[in-house]
């Protein structure tokens, strides 16, 4: 009788510990889903510090503090961006003001294409005609402007906090790493440790190779298509790079924008704007993409395309940039936890600096 009394007891402990443990990660699960956005920015964070800590640690190894090479990084990322806007902005402005003070003229001369056009040609002319008609006027682009003021500051204060989290985290990682494994059995503290420091060097090898690709993409693109003669061809450009870092999407629109707008002013124009987009291509898939991406992430395109569908379904359309780190951080445990591959001995991936933790 004690016996069976006891049995019922340790059950209803067990059915009361299983409860609990369900109800805490339901709970866990919806409070995650409501802070999303800031969990995406903590993430997004934490990719840009991988990205960085390489040329930090080499720093740190001369004898330069942690703290100086960090303030040095971002003020190199600065100073980049200080040159890109003296370089590219006035002209950027120029073409955009010309773009605009000529919509009325632009709408006319494609509707009169239009008219002399049919199938394929005149669908596509007669779309970007009525998208024409939805751009603002130079009279009315500074209400626009001022209408979009707080969506922007949002954008800085997100950017700024994804800065903060990153130089946080260029301090902190290691000791965080250590409070995770004093909490596992000591035999699985270095697997994790592996685990957690080869993530680590894969996100950052795929951020550092991204932001190359970005820059050769941007260039080689706009002095192509000033070659041709491509009407807006710094604003195309520089666009076709940077949605680079959206997967799969980002080419195909760069693409259509180049073509829409080659097709303004003939289509010869058009079509050696879709040769210079597919020989780039190309050229990036064949050549550049091995050597600058080699095996950042280890993923395959099949797995990038539904990783960013699901992002985008679960989290919205911005989480979008942070698909492939996602699919690598997921590729990374399900290989080491259910394939059991040792990520002490897997390939560590170097994009532009060697790795060394």
């Amino acid at each position: 009788m004690a016996t069976a009394t006891k049995l019922g007891v340790d059950t209803a402990r067990k059915a009361f510990v299983v409860t609990l443990v369900v109800v805490g990660v339901v709970v866990l699960a919806l409070a995650l889903w409501k802070i999303r956005l800031v969990v995406a920015l903590l993430f997004a964070g934490f990719i840009v510090a991988a990205a960085i800590r390489p040329t930090i640690e080499s720093l740190h190894r001369r004898g330069i503090p942690r703290g100086v090479g960090l303030f040095l990084h971002y003020a190199a990322f600065a100073g980049v961006i200080a040159l890109a806007l003296w370089f590219a902005v006035p002209r950027a402005s120029h073409q955009v003001t010309s773009g605009i003070r000529n919509l009325p003229e632009t709408r006319k001369a494609i509707g009169a294409e239009a008219k002399q056009s049919s199938g394929i040609k005149q669908d596509v002319l007669l779309s970007l005609q009525r998208r024409l008609r939805e751009v603002p006027s130079g009279g009315t682009l500074v209400t626009t402007v001022k209408t979009i003021g707080m969506t922007a500051f949002e954008v800085a204060i997100g950017i700024f906090f994804v800065f903060a989290v990153a130089g946080y985290w260029i301090f902190e990682r290691d000791r965080a790493m250590r409070v995770v494994a004093d909490l596992l059995p000591r035999p699985r503290r270095k697997r994790v440790r592996d685990t957690w420091l080869l993530i680590d060097l894969r996100l950052g090898a795929y951020v550092r190779g991204l932001a190359l690709l970005v820059l050769i993409v941007a260039t080689v693109l706009s002095l192509l298509f000033w070659l041709i003669g491509l009407p807006y061809w710094l604003l195309i450009g520089c666009f076709a790079g940077f949605v680079e870092i959206v997967p799969v999407i980002g080419p195909l629109a760069a693409a259509v924008l180049a073509i829409a707008v080659g097709l303004t002013q003939s289509v010869h124009t058009a079509v050696l704007a879709l040769i210079v987009v597919v020989c780039v291509r190309l050229a990036q898939d064949y050549f550049v993409n091995p050597r600058v991406m080699g095996s950042a992430v280890g993923i395959s395109p099949l797995v990038v395309l539904f990783s960013a569908s699901a992002v985008v379904f679960l989290f919205g359309g911005f989480s979008v940039l942070l698909a492939v780190p996602i699919a690598a951080v997921i590729v990374t445990l399900v290989d080491v936890a259910v394939r059991d591959k040792d990520p002490a001995e897997e390939e560590h991936p170097t994009v532009l600096f060697a790795a060394k933790e």
